[in-house]
């Protein structure tokens, strides 16, 4: 199958992430995939949820939003309360996040990460883990500086990609014009060693069976691998200025 954007069904989109993107965050990132582009920042309170109160651990949650033309025609702001779409990622985002991380080694510190799309071009989800797993790290890096924490709560890296089956083949990081006519769409949150940590997938119209399955399983281990390489580059890149 000839993609659209004459990409092979093994390869993702071009990926940039421009770390410390915003200056008064504690750890922020510009990730592009494509032509999807999220501002992601992490926020550091020196508080927990009461909920999580003499537990001795600390708390990552998430929030998302679209700007309003950040797609073709332009969307609502959401100015009262997030859509029950945008509640759905920010949750994903949130888990996908504190599974990589061992929260006992940040108590009574809450970090919130800000995802919002500025551009969206299908994998928005998935980006906003990326780019988010990334400000998380920079968030904690400066937490360890400032001596606030005395180890870092990082275990795994953790990433995410979609994977769909269009015009019967399975296909790696779906843009959204392959998104909106995909046989089968799927989004994997991995850790570094392979472990799943979440998985998400819709047949539409027919449902797909295991072999195809395992298809698409490969194909987002494959990208997330990638993905988890370019963050630890971007990473390394600022330890080392």
């Amino acid at each position: 199958m000839t993609r659209l954007s004459s990409r092979k069904n093994n390869e993702k989109r071009v990926l940039e992430i421009i770390p410390n993107f915003n200056p008064f965050a504690e750890g922020s990132c510009l990730i592009k995939t494509g032509n999807t582009h999220v501002i992601c920042t992490a926020s550091v309170e020196e508080k927990i949820p009461s909920w999580l109160k003499d537990q001795q651990k600390g708390w990552i949650t998430a929030e998302y939003a679209m700007l309003p033309r950040a797609t073709q025609t332009r969307v609502p702001r959401e100015t009262k309360k997030p859509s029950g779409r945008s509640q759905e990622i920010q949750r994903l985002v949130g888990r996908a996040l504190r599974a990589g991380v061992d929260l006992t080694k940040m108590p009574d510190i809450s970090i919130i990460i800000d995802c919002d799309v500025i551009q969206a071009d299908g994998g928005t989800r998935t980006a906003s883990i990326t780019g988010g797993f990334v400000a998380l790290c920079l968030a904690l890096k400066k937490l360890l500086a400032e001596g606030k924490i005395t180890e870092n709560p990082i275990k795994e890296f953790v990433a995410a990609v979609s994977c769909g089956i269009c015009n019967g083949e399975c296909v790696l990081d779906l843009d959204y014009q392959e998104d909106s006519s995909a046989q089968a769409d799927t989004n994997f949150v991995l850790s570094e060693s392979g472990k799943i940590i979440e998985i998400q997938g819709t047949a539409e119209g027919n449902p797909f069976d295991k072999q195809q399955f395992e298809e698409l399983f490969a194909l987002a281990r494959k990208g997330i691998q990638e993905l988890i390489t370019k963050q630890k580059e971007v990473l390394d890149g600022v330890n080392e200025n």
